[in-house]
């Protein structure tokens, strides 16, 4: 294991070193809510691209909502101005996971970085999640409208099959429960008709395909959700890992991508708890899908500090004490051993016992309760199985959030909103 302090992004060198040969390289954070993750997150990926040529940067958010982003930084027509007023108008809870300071500076970099090169050579910015149902079947519509009115028919049926259920989606889970409520048959025609238009070139099309691809993964994990257990899970990291590679064939030969995302979706679910349970997650899949070799795994954590979450699902976002470490974790041993920030690359067999063996390791989502931390928020975890790289810092401050009105959205996943 080599082990780097942290203080300027030359210091990355060694973790760039690692990775800088990787299809798909994943940055993961230990919360939704911390400037430290998502400032270091910035700096390693802006190398990434500057450096390696990566070829987009893929987030867990919403395809619809990314978008707009994406044709903002790329220079796209209509694309806003200012990345920044793309990012404020995402509302769907939690919206402080995008739509905050460190993303909009990290987009505003990225459009002036694509802006002096030619339009095929730009990076693009976008959403791996599968939540969007209603906000995708919007833009099918927009598309289908302008460009192919005899395929709206497809379109119509579907959201007929959902409108009962209004925006309480999950109204549609418990329904599925009898065969006669299920949209299965009408998501399915709709998938045909815009992927036959998608074979075309062109962002539009893909965008279109992209939404439709959503609306299926909607349906299911819906649909999956009432019966508890890993399935829905497992529907929604899937869908992201599809995503992922449609987007790496829509880039073309060569393409490289940059994933942003929890680490409990990031770092490879063999080497956790999950596992044991069943779920699987977009670091698993990218593994088994492209080879380890080809994807680069890079894990976050701190000891202690302070984060923007909320006390319950849909509740307002608050700067939330995070409290020492669990003695015995992951957090406490790398305090005791490492400078306030460092970077940790694994990179043989000879790791130490704590980085081989099952410990403790932190993750909070958008619900967050830190009176909890005795019992809840930790995953059992094999560090160096787990993860390529891991990014330390000692203590962590709150995200700076945009302005935004949001509404409460899907029910919630587990762990707690990651």
């Amino acid at each position: 294991m080599l082990v780097q302090r942290l203080g300027a992004p030359s210091d990355f060198d060694p973790l760039l070193e690692r990775v800088r040969d990787a299809r798909v390289v994943m940055i993961g954070e230990a919360t939704h809510g911390s400037h430290d993750y998502y400032r270091l997150r910035e700096q390693l990926t802006r190398r990434l691209i500057a450096e390696c040529g990566f070829s987009f940067v893929a987030v867990e958010g919403d395809w619809p909502d990314c978008d707009r982003v994406n044709r903002s930084v790329i220079g796209a027509p209509g694309g806003a101005a200012d990345p920044r007023t793309a990012l404020e108008r995402f509302d769907r809870w939690p919206t402080w996971m995008w739509a905050n300071a460190e993303v909009a500076r990290f987009c505003r970099w990225l459009r002036a970085w694509n802006l002096d090169r030619p339009a095929s050579a730009r990076v693009g910015f976008h959403g791996l999640d599968v939540y969007s149902l209603w906000e995708s079947m919007q833009a099918i519509f927009d598309y289908l409208g302008e460009e192919d009115p005899t395929s709206l028919e497809a379109a119509q049926e579907a959201y007929r099959c959902f409108e009962p259920y209004g925006k309480r989606i999950e109204e549609y889970g418990m329904a599925s429960r009898f065969v006669s409520a299920r949209c299965e048959e009408e998501v399915i025609r709709l998938l045909a008709r815009t992927r036959e238009h998608a074979t075309s070139d062109g962002p539009d099309r893909f965008s279109a395909w992209q939404n439709a691809e959503v609306v299926a993964g909607a349906e299911r994990y819906y649909r999956t959700m009432v019966g508890g257990g890993p399935e829905s899970w497992n529907v929604r990291d899937t869908h992201m890992a599809d995503t992922l590679d449609r987007l790496l064939d829509r880039y073309g030969d060569g393409a490289r991508g940059v994933v942003w995302a929890h680490n409990t979706h990031v770092g490879d679910a063999r080497a956790t708890d999950m596992g044991a349970d069943g779920m699987v997650n977009i670091g698993q899949l990218a593994r088994e899908r492209h080879g380890a070799d080809a994807v680069a795994l890079i894990g976050f954590g701190a000891y202690r500090g302070a984060v923007i979450a909320a006390p319950g699902w849909g509740s307002a976002a608050e700067t939330m004490p995070v409290p020492p470490a669990r003695p015995g974790s992951v957090e406490q041993r790398l305090h005791e051993l490492l400078p306030e920030r460092a970077v940790l690359v694994f990179d043989g067999p000879d790791e130490p016992d704590w980085a081989t063996g099952t410990v403790d390791h932190r993750a909070i989502g958008v619900v967050y309760d830190p009176s909890f931390e005795s019992w809840g928020n930790y995953v059992p975890t094999r560090l160096a199985q787990r993860y390529d790289g891991f990014v330390w810092c000692d203590e962590t401050t709150p995200l700076h959030p945009l302005p935004a009105v949001s509404f409460p959205g899907e029910l919630e996943t587990w762990p707690s909103g990651v």
